[in-house]
């Protein structure tokens, strides 16, 4: 029996071949957004202005289902961007989080700070497809790829302007030689085979990422003690969605966090 992982990935491989022909390559390259300049995540996280928040929009997930099915996209994006977040990251797997590229699409028209591509990246299309949207980052996940897919995709998305966060979940998915085109470690708090979320895993796995990353902790944070513990263990920035989204007002709950972080 698959596990939920294995099941968005499956999809996502069928996805992508549609999209493949449906929207070449080449046409992709004519979108607003392909040829724009793309904008530093990791200038934004180590900004001391902002809070090295990555503040998340998404309506869904696999482990709660429906999270905030009508929260408007331009109200929490301006919020987010007004209110100090260091970046953001928009869902754009559709199935199983509820989200679209023209979600992200739409978000790049309202804010400057760097867009993160959250999605499950399986095949350099959407590499291409990312920077048509207006990304300015991609994520990779290391439990659904390869090192060579890991290495061969970083590159890529360098070559394309796009900087890259390589999530892990375990020391054996550290990568064993140091990747360049790599910007940012995320280590997952949330087992994504079983939905698990321990922020132990941040902290057990820190002094093992190589300092030459900048290093974020994701999922499962909902405290400003947690965040201030991290930030004294070493982490620049910290990847936060559900705690905002899951409120009736994402954009009042952000502000609130950020107010008390401040203090």
């Amino acid at each position: 029996m698959k596990n939920i992982l294995e099941e968005i990935v499956d999809r996502k491989r069928v996805e992508v071949e549609f999209s493949k022909k449906d929207l070449p390559i080449e046409k992709l390259k004519d979108f607003q957004y392909y040829g724009r300049s793309t904008n530093s995540i990791n200038s934004s996280l180590l900004d001391e202005t902002k809070t090295g928040i990555i503040s998340e929009f998404k309506r869904s997930s696999p482990s709660l289902g429906s999270i905030n099915g009508n929260a408007s996209l331009e109200t929490v994006i301006r919020a987010y961007d007004t209110f100090g977040a260091s970046g953001i990251s928009v869902l754009t797997d559709h199935q199983f989080f509820g989200g679209s590229s023209q979600d992200l699409i739409k978000a790049r028209s309202l804010t400057n700070l760097p867009l993160l591509r959250k999605d499950f990246i399986v095949d350099p299309y959407q590499i291409y497809e990312s920077k048509a949207w207006g990304a300015d980052v991609i994520l990779l996940i290391t439990a659904v790829l390869t090192e060579y897919e890991i290495e061969n995709y970083a590159e890529l998305a360098q070559n394309l302007g796009l900087s890259v966060l390589l999530e892990i979940h375990n020391e054996d998915e550290l990568p064993k030689n140091l990747i360049n085109s790599i910007n940012i470690i995320g280590v997952n708090n949330r087992n994504l085979k079983d939905f698990k979320v321990d922020v132990n895993t941040s902290i057990k796995l820190y002094e093992k990422i190589n300092p030459a990353y900048l290093r974020i902790s994701e999922s499962g944070i909902s405290s400003v003690d947690t965040i201030k513990s991290l930030k004294e263990l070493g982490y620049n920035g910290f990847l936060i969605g559900e705690c905002f989204m899951k409120e009736k007002s994402p954009e009042r709950a952000f502000k609130q966090f950020v107010d008390e972080l401040k203090g």
